[in-house]
């Protein structure tokens, strides 16, 4: 929660105090921003009276380098909840209904609850994630070793392909850890250039390269006692792979342009859409790296293996992209979307909503009309139709 105002702050931890939404508080636009890079978070709830920052500036910063965290911002004058997808404004007396519907936890189903009121499920194995939906066989089995390694420090691996929920095994696999109130750090191996890329990981000294003007952290460091999630590690550069390594055997680290080495205590979880062993063999990735990563591998199935999830995930996305506007969807339309393939996975489920809805042009059913698949996945159903599958 950021804001300049103590008073609001204090309002805020007390509204929800004792609910299933853990509250950090920001002074002011800055420090929301250094409490976003070092802690997990879901959704900012922001007073738009900031002292430092201008608020549509800092939500645009949030966009461009948070972009899977929801904006709530706080309005008092707001009687009604108004925005777009990622940025919403509400007045306080909404914050515990918004929080719902951009999260879909209900604030009377804590954790400690849900276990005390599914013991039957919990003894099964099956009991969902934080943060994910589904009840088909294959993710049932992802909950179950989920939950076996997450009270532990070792390293997982998660692989998948693209649209699975990698990163939400991730953060689960934090939320059920003894480390859940300590940082979540996420770097993508594959969205920062190799130049600067070992500078984020392992951090630098003042003077270390050109406008290295002042020392940092790197994103190892900032996970100290926390978690780091290695997304789409089968693209770090090979150059970078034997100190990733040494780091993972003996938990230590240099600065850029310092001896001085450095102990943390950081759990790893990597997660990627590629084949390493293919990789290894071709010489892209070095062998004791992998076999160092995948202590506890864990291997997400597409959306195409449990299409039974597809009616509930549709229903819950409906209710993320449209939190002030009930709506359903018609039979064909379900049909439509569970006879699908799925290449792009649940990534590919959310925007196909997401066109639907604007298509619906405010209609409180969605049809078989409003569905439409992108051309890349049409092509593909229709490869996959000509074997015998159905396509949309």
């Amino acid at each position: 929660m950021a804001s300049s105002d103590p008073g609001l702050r204090e309002q805020i931890v007390s509204t929800l105090s004792g609910n299933p939404w853990p509250v950090v508080t920001a002074q002011g636009g800055a420090d929301a921003l250094g409490k976003l890079e070092s802690s997990e978070c879901d959704v900012l709830l922001l007073d738009r009276q900031l002292q430092d920052l201008d608020c549509d500036e800092l939500v645009k910063i949030v966009q461009a380098q948070f972009p899977g965290i929801e904006i709530l911002e706080l309005d008092g004058k707001t009687r009604s909840v108004v925005g777009s997808p990622k940025r919403w404004t509400a007045g306080i007396s909404d914050v515990f209904r918004v929080l719902e519907r951009l999260t879909g936890v209900s604030r009377d189903v804590s954790p400690a609850k849900s276990e005390q009121r599914s013991p039957a499920v919990r003894e099964a194995g099956w009991e969902a994630l934080p943060g994910m939906i589904g009840e088909a066989g294959a993710m049932k089995a992802v909950y179950r070793v989920v939950r076996l390694v997450a009270p532990r420090t070792t390293t997982v691996l998660i692989t998948g392909p693209t649209g699975s929920g990698k990163e939400l095994v991730a953060r689960a696999i934090h939320r059920l850890s003894e480390r859940a109130d300590q940082p979540f750090v996420v770097i993508n191996c594959a969205a920062i250039p190799e130049a600067l890329l070992e500078a984020e990981l392992f951090g630098y000294t003042r003077g270390a390269f050109t406008g290295a003007v002042q020392s940092r952290a790197g994103r190892i460091q900032t996970a100290q006692s926390g978690t780091l999630f290695l997304d789409e590690i089968g693209e770090l550069p090979l150059g970078l792979q034997a100190k990733l390594l040494r780091f993972l055997e003996r938990g230590e680290i240099q600065r850029l342009g310092s001896s001085d080495v450095l102990c943390v205590d950081v759990r790893v979880v990597a997660a990627t859409n590629a084949n390493l062993l293919d990789r290894v063999e071709k010489g892209e990735f070095r062998e004791d790296l992998y076999y160092r990563l995948s202590v506890f591998p864990i291997e997400l199935p597409t959306l195409a293996e449990r299409q039974g999830d597809v009616a509930r995930l549709s229903e819950f996305f409906l209710g993320k992209l449209s939190p002030n506007r009930s709506v359903g969807l018609s039979g064909g339309a379900v049909k439509a979307l569970e006879d699908h393939q799925w290449p792009g996975n649940v990534r590919e489920l959310m925007h196909v909503l997401e066109r639907a809805l604007i298509l619906s042009d405010g209609a409180p059913m969605i049809e078989t009309e409003h569905i439409r698949f992108s051309p890349v996945a049409l092509r593909t159903g229709r490869q996959s139709a000509s074997k015998g599958a159905l396509c949309a």
